[in-house]
């Protein structure tokens, strides 16, 4: 056998380990995403507590990525497989032996870590290991991510009417699958690396701008983290954006770099492309409650991952045929038709809504990885994967608890204006103040403690405002197509899209 062909084959394993632990961690989200109504009962939380717990199991995933991508290639890349397997395995333990609101949210909180570790070593080994097509293998690594959400979604239906616990146990399958398909692997040496491109230069690819943009998201995302310690805790407006320009301006000092306009532009589409596909994932199965049964929707939420799942593995003729900015165009104006349709659809023509939606995010997230590690491999995994920070951190911060508060926001003034005297007997003790203000949200208990006319009263208030969501997320995919197009022209404009290489 000759070297050509053992390289190739150890690529292969690489691959399907790094696919299986993608895998493992959407396995856990889609699984989540069905389960989330128990944990409403368990726990007793309002909308907003939904959305909060399925904001903190994404956007944390941010401050590991960026962690570990400024130094991975330090630390190496099976070190940091290895201990997200031990993070993984700590918080699906911590997560099953939960008996607070606080110790369920800080045990979501670890798993979004451990998940952050995982992409923070998939994404640049692909791009090495596949340099000459990465938005074609990152598309195919990335057709893992919907795969486990459809795996996951269907484990949570399999199981019935069983104990949730006994549903997100069945999260420890993938992770040892992964764990032991890693051990036997070798990982490549990053091509920036090999290429013997500066670690300045690898930050001079993100600047001032770049930083500023990460670091006010990360700082919202600790101040999340320890208002959730201690909710009368307070903290001064400008003190995000204060050390996030102390931090721009520091980077632009050490790179002499503001960073390139196109991986800017590109970062700031991030946030909305994450709520859009990710946000609206976590709330489909409870969005869709209105037309259909807990265990009819899920099947609705698996078909949508199984589209999403075979169109990224045959990603390779279509992105050869549109190039990824072109794709990302076709597939902004698509979700957007996608959403407005699924805000407005019942009974059968919810399935070709959902059908045109998930064509339109198939390619969204693994398509702007190609682009980014193909346009800027100078920088290594820090750009690569801090789009993939910001994009989390976008939608855990502020795009799902908003989707969530929303909802809150939305029923309450309902219940207020057209059933006074109902609301009065299922309002929260306090209001609670999120982005959109001021919030009365319902309280779990006392809706439990209603008569079976008064509990359809309220499912028949709730979920009209619940489907409202997908129409308003509608925005976000038109702003992205807005900043694709800008790139579009460009590379029209210098000829047509082609991939920088390194030498």
């Amino acid at each position: 056998m000759n070297k050509s062909n053992e390289s190739d084959q150890a690529n292969m394993k690489l691959f399907w380990a790094c696919f299986i632990a993608l895998v493992a961690t959407s396995f856990v989200f889609g699984l989540r995403a069905n389960i989330i109504g128990d944990w409403q009962n368990d726990f007793s939380l309002t909308e907003a507590d939904k959305g909060r717990i399925l904001g903190v199991g994404l956007w944390p995933f941010a401050i590991s990525i960026i962690v570990f991508s400024l130094i991975i290639d330090y630390i190496g890349y099976k070190t940091t497989a290895f201990i997200a397997m031990a993070c993984h395995v700590a918080s699906l333990l911590l997560t099953l032996f939960a008996k607070t609101p606080t110790a369920l949210y800080w045990s979501v909180f670890l798993i979004a870590i451990a998940n952050g570790m995982v992409e923070a070593f998939i994404n640049p080994v692909i791009a090495t290991a596949f340099k000459k097509e990465k938005s074609k293998w990152l598309n195919i690594l990335h057709a893992g991510w919907p795969a486990g959400l459809a795996l996951g979604a269907l484990t949570a239906i399999v199981l019935g009417e069983t104990s949730w616990h006994l549903k997100y146990s069945m999260c420890f399958i993938p992770v040892a699958i992964y764990a032991y398909l890693i051990f036997p692997c070798k990982f490549p040496i990053n091509e920036r690396v090999a290429a013997k491109i500066p670690y300045r230069v690898m930050l001079g690819q993100v600047g001032a701008i770049g930083f500023f943009i990460l670091t006010w998201m990360l700082v919202l995302g600790t101040i999340q983290i320890v208002s959730s310690l201690n909710p009368d805790a307070s903290f001064p407006s400008w003190l995000a954006p204060a050390l996030a320009l102390a931090t721009a301006v520091m980077a632009g000092v050490y790179t002499k770099s503001l960073g390139h306009w196109m991986f800017i532009l590109v970062l700031i589409t991030m946030g909305p492309l994450a709520t859009t596909e990710l946000g609206t994932d976590s709330w489909m199965p409870d969005l869709l409650g209105a037309d259909f049964t807990p265990a009819q929707a899920g099947w609705i939420f698996i078909y949508v991952s199984c589209i999403m799942t075979v169109l990224r593995f045959y990603a390779g003729p279509i992105v050869h045929k549109f190039s990824p900015i072109g794709l990302l165009v076709g597939s902004a104006i698509i979700a957007i038709i996608g959403l407005l349709f699924l805000s407005k659809a019942t009974a059968f023509w919810i399935i070709v809504a959902a059908t045109v939606y998930a064509l339109g995010k198939t390619f969204l997230w693994s398509t702007t990885l190609g682009l980014v590690s193909e346009q800027f491999p100078k920088g290594g995994p820090l750009t690569l994967n801090g789009i993939s920070a910001i994009g989390v951190l976008g939608m855990g911060i502020l795009g799902t608890p908003i989707m969530g508060g929303l909802q809150d926001k939305g029923i309450s003034a309902d219940l207020q204006e057209n059933h006074p005297a109902l609301f009065a007997k299922v309002a929260g003790d306090k209001k609670e103040t999120t982005f959109l203000g001021e919030t009365q949200s319902l309280d779990a208990d006392k809706v439990s403690k209603l008569s079976e006319e008064e509990q359809a009263t309220i499912t028949a208030v709730k979920y009209p405002h619940k489907k409202a969501a997908f129409y308003q997320v509608a925005i976000l995919p038109t702003f992205m197509l807005i900043c694709y197009l800008i790139i579009f022209f460009y590379f029209k404009s210098k000829g047509g899209y082609r991939a920088q290489e390194l030498q």
